[in-house]
Parts: structure tokens; sequence; C-alpha cells
């Protein structure tokens, strides 16, 4: 079986791409999800982030206080590489149970943001980069996203690594940019998956 990430910068197109190939049959793992669901339900984890941030991280009800981790770590790069290094190896352990669960597909899809920054790309067998072009790009995430400003959404895409260098490192690329179809691009990519 093969492991194949789907990454790309927030706007880009990637959860639109994941549910295409979804549609076709192919089990998709949305890491950004399961991540929300590690830190609420993996004991040790949750050890962890508190012994990090403070008894603080979870509620008296023991939900995660997203607002209050985001407020600790959104303008401070070392507290979110801190961040990142403790929940990316549990995502990453969570990723391997769901795929071995999936052994008898022909391919498994990964999908996250940080695929290249968390250094999961390590398991994957192959990458896809989905790509869109900036002004496109912000375009749609001040419709869909209307609580956030341009200059969150810039600050934000600044943190991520560059959609260029993204797309030297992925083996294969699905141009969302408006101007090609994206539904041929699964297609071929989902036939030559399926052959191997």
């Amino acid at each position: 079986m093969l492991k194949i990430g789907i990454t790309g910068g927030i706007g880009a197109g990637k959860s639109i791409v994941s549910r295409m190939f979804a549609v076709l049959g192919v089990p998709v793992y949305d890491a950004d999800s399961r991540a929300k669901w590690v830190m609420h339900h993996n004991e040790k984890l949750r050890k962890e982030l508190q012994d990090a941030f403070g008894p603080n991280t979870y509620t008296q009800a023991g939900e995660l206080d997203r607002t209050y981790l985001a407020g600790l770590v959104f303008n401070d790069p070392q507290r979110l590489e801190q961040l990142n290094n403790l929940v990316h190896p549990h995502v990453g352990n969570d990723f391997d149970v769901w795929a071995a669960s999936q052994a008898s597909k022909p391919y498994v899809l990964k999908e996250a943001a940080l695929m290249f920054e968390s250094e999961s790309w390590r398991q994957m067998d192959e990458i896809i980069a989905v790509y869109a072009p900036l002004e496109l790009r912000l375009k749609r995430l001040l419709k869909r996203d209307t609580h956030r400003t341009e200059s969150d959404i810039k600050s934000i895409i600044a943190r991520q690594l560059s959609e260029e260098e993204k797309m030297k490192r992925a083996q294969h690329v699905i141009y969302n940019n408006d101007k090609q179809l994206i539904i041929p691009q699964v297609l071929a990519l989902h036939e030559q998956f399926s052959k191997t």
C-alpha cells in the first residue's frame, strides 16, 4: 500500500482535492482534525502539554483550551515549535495505526498543511502539493474565514513553507488556479497510484 501525502498552503485547496480522492473511495487521513482528537484523547500528550504550557491548557471540564494555547504560541516561534514537537510525533503514531487498518487499499492519503515543516513527509512514499497563486488564496480565505483579516492570513502564510518550495519537494503538483480543471488531474493521479 502506498502512503501519499497531500499538502499546500492555507487556501490552496488541499481539502477540496482530498474530498475528490475520498469520492473515488480513497481513505483520507486529515492530520489537522486528527491532531485535535489526539490532543483531547491521548493521556500522555495531555500531560506533556500541561507540563509545557501550564494547567490552563485544558479547561475544568477537560477540554483543550485552544484559545489559551493559541495565545501562547501564535506570535512566539519557539513556543510554536515546542507545541509542534510535542504534537506531531503522536499524530504520526496515530497515522501509522490508521494506515495499518487500511492495508487492503492500493493507497491512502494523508492531508496535512505542515507536511514538510513537521517532517511527516518522511512517512510518505510520495507527496502531492496543491498549488494556487497567493492573490487567489487571499481572495478565497477572506471570503471563507470572515473572522480573519488580510493581515492575519498573511501572517499565517509567512509561517508556512513557500508554495514554490513545496512544489519543488513534491513529486506531483495539482494546480488549483481557476485555469486548469482539478478533476482530470486527480483522476490521472488516482489511476497512477491504483496501479502501483
